[in-house]
């Protein structure tokens, strides 16, 4: 079986590729650099291709949700990202097209239909993202994580599957790194890390080093220089607190879950996939939703994780340095109450198998193809 897999949102397509049968040959289409308009390559371009897989970088336009200078360029972008993507297609005749939300699955996913390729496509939202929501059209199959996306999709091409949850590798009780027993707090933004959070740990990272140890994924966006700007921080920090100092760029997905288990608490967006493995691993987090998502998708994902009684919302632009320190303590303070309410717990769905259930979902839709049901 061919397959092309298109990234966007790669926790996900990483777990089903963990999944898909060994004999399966699979091309990965997706984003070579972090942002619109920058230089740092992305996260899923050096993981796919540190794995051994064929990748194609598309440079493709997208409808903004907010007008910058890359606007007009972007929409200028999207002819030429429906021709590579068919000229792709074309060559490599996969038996199923896979995406995973996102705008650049969809040309891949439009290409796809017209050249008559079955697709399946993955939505991780409680809702609806918006490149789903403009090629669901186009999919055989639709496999959704929670129960509360089934309305938004034809009914009769909804699959129950859960979000995939990646398959952790815990190789210790704590991270052994730090030669101490202080408390860990891991810092993310996500695969591109968020300037706004790494901001405000910049002005309290010192105070936080004297009774913590901290691992901070800062991203590469050349537009900030974050990493450079705290990296030249942490050199001139006291070294008996600088060895309490982790900083990435990018974590390695072999690490992740090691990390997260080791930590006391997670500083961090709300993205769904971030919130889906905070509730694998009952870690309580202080959550940054992004204050631009969409339809404010990452507030309600925050939202959620709040309700279950697994951590505490607070927004961007009410947050100083100074309070951000504040909110830490106090949480750390009485971390032991971050605990999952189970009566208002909503049960991620078949989520530890969420991943094979997609493959079989991949396997129905090639199948009936070969068998020419659809």
């Amino acid at each position: 079986m061919r397959v092309v897999l298109i990234g966007g949102h790669l926790s996900p397509a990483l777990c089903v590729l963990g999944a898909l049968p060994k004999d399966t040959k699979v091309l990965f289409i997706g984003r070579k650099y972090s942002l619109e308009g920058d230089g740092a390559l992305s996260l899923e371009y050096e993981t796919i291709t540190s794995m051994g897989i064929p990748f194609v970088g598309l440079n493709t336009g997208r409808l903004q949700r907010r007008i910058t200078k890359f606007t007009l360029l972007s929409l200028l972008k999207i002819p030429a990202g429906l021709i590579k993507s068919f000229l792709v297609l074309a060559k490599c005749r996969p038996d199923v097209v896979v995406g995973f939300g996102g705008y650049v699955s969809v040309p891949v996913i439009v290409c796809a239909y017209l050249l008559g390729i079955p697709v399946v496509i993955h939505e991780q939202t409680m809702k609806i993202g918006f490149g789903n929501r403009l090629v669901s059209k186009f999919a055989k199959k639709i496999c959704i994580s929670w129960e509360s996306s089934r309305e938004y999709f034809p009914k009769n091409k909804v699959v129950l599957t859960g979000n995939p949850v990646r398959k952790f590798s815990i190789v210790s009780s704590g991270f052994s790194i730090f030669g101490n027993k202080r408390p860990i707090i891991y810092i993310t933004g996500g695969s591109s890390g968020a300037h706004a959070i790494n901001v405000l740990i910049e002005g309290i990272i010192k105070e936080l080093l004297y009774s913590y140890n901290v691992i901070h994924q800062v991203g590469d966006t050349q537009k900030y220089c974050d990493f450079e700007r705290l990296e030249c921080l942490k050199r001139e920090l006291p070294p008996e607190i600088q060895e309490n100092y982790i900083l990435k760029k990018f974590i390695e997905p072999s690490q992740i879950g090691d990390i997260i288990k080791s930590s006391s608490l997670v500083i961090t967006r709300s993205g769904i996939n971030t919130v889906t493995e905070l509730v694998y691993f009952e870690k309580p987090a202080l959550l940054i939703p992004l204050p631009f998502s969409q339809k404010n998708e990452q507030q309600e994902n925050a939202k959620y994780l709040e309700k279950i009684g697994l951590g505490k919302v607070f927004p961007q632009s009410k947050l100083t340095p100074e309070k951000l320190l504040q909110k830490i303590k106090l949480m750390l303070k009485d971390i032991e109450k971050y605990k999952i309410n189970k009566e208002k717990f909503e049960n991620i769905p078949a989520g530890r198998n969420a991943a094979q259930n997609i493959v079989s979902v991949i396997n129905y839709v090639y199948k009936a193809k070969t068998e020419k049901k659809f």
